[in-house]
């Protein structure tokens, strides 16, 4: 058991706040923003940046897989005081998932009202070829774990709705942005497998029966807590690779990080765009 899992309570989430909080000094978050594999440079538009490396919070552990950097960074980007998560903490890490969810809960208990994820997946609609962007419109939960399992967190609420896990209204700000900059933008469903293993041609063929059209190894614990908590969610999905038995091309993690740089630029873009109109 990881220290994070020990500690992954309502007791960690306001000592990790608390932390967060006198390190931000007068800067209050409105919007968190979750950066996938490959995208971690999006934090260096951060301006007046206060970095906050995970060892200096209580329950964060150090992110293991490639290409996350284990830092808060907080500051303004297009004049919106935001908190960037570079770096998260995936289920396949060995990590409960209420670990995933800690830094969500305290992002909302920071006062952050919108919660802006990223990740790096796997397209499974035949149009998806790398670098694309999609924009999220809902996710199939493939990991079969929960982070509100278990006793009422303070402050969730015990069964939140889940109709619409990304925000309408959000996705919709987004699309106009990506119309007005002329940044080409899918939408689709992703779906949340735990993982490490990529997967197989099979599984890739039962997710095209079911409506995936992207397939990755987190946002889902993220996306589920921040709704327990009221806080609206806007997803973006790099697609980094095609997915496995749709190309002769064998997947690796190299690849991964590598397409996610090519398109970090236009995500980094539409996300700006978000931030001024909202």
């Amino acid at each position: 058991m990881t220290d994070g899992e020990r500690g992954a309570g309502s007791g960690t989430v306001g000592a990790a706040a608390d932390i967060v909080a006198n390190r931000l000094g007068k800067l209050k978050p409105r919007v968190a923003i979750v950066l996938g594999s490959g995208l971690a440079d999006v934090a260096d538009a951060v301006r007046d940046a206060v970095r906050i490396p995970y060892k200096e919070i209580p329950g964060f552990p150090e992110p293991g897989a490639p290409g996350h950097k284990g830092e808060l960074v907080g500051g303004t980007l297009e004049g919106v005081p935001v908190l960037v998560q570079s770096g998260r903490f995936h289920l396949y890490e060995g990590h409960a998932p209420e670990v995933a969810a800690l830094p969500t809960r305290v992002f909302a208990r920071l006062g952050a009202t919108t919660l802006v994820v990223t990740n790096a997946a796997g397209g499974i609609r035949h149009t998806f070829r790398p670098p694309t962007l999609m924009l999220i419109a809902d996710h199939i939960n493939l990991m079969f774990k929960n982070p509100l399992v278990g006793p009422v967190a303070e402050g969730d609420e015990r069964f939140p709705d889940m109709s619409d896990p990304y925000d309408p209204a959000l996705r919709r700000l987004a699309r106009d942005v990506a119309r007005t900059e002329r940044i080409p933008l899918e939408e689709g469903v992703y779906a949340g497998l735990l993982g490490p293993s990529f997967e197989t041609p099979a599984e890739i063929r039962m997710l095209q029966r079911i409506g995936a059209d992207a397939v990755g190894m987190s946002t889902v614990p993220e996306v589920i807590a921040a709704r327990a908590r009221g806080v609206r969610c806007l997803g973006f999905s790099s697609i980094t690779n095609v997915a496995a038995g749709l190309s002769p091309q064998k997947l690796s993690h190299l690849e991964v990080l590598e397409a996610g740089k090519q398109v970090a630029g236009q995500l980094e873009q539409l996300i700006r765009g978000v931030l001024r109109r909202l």
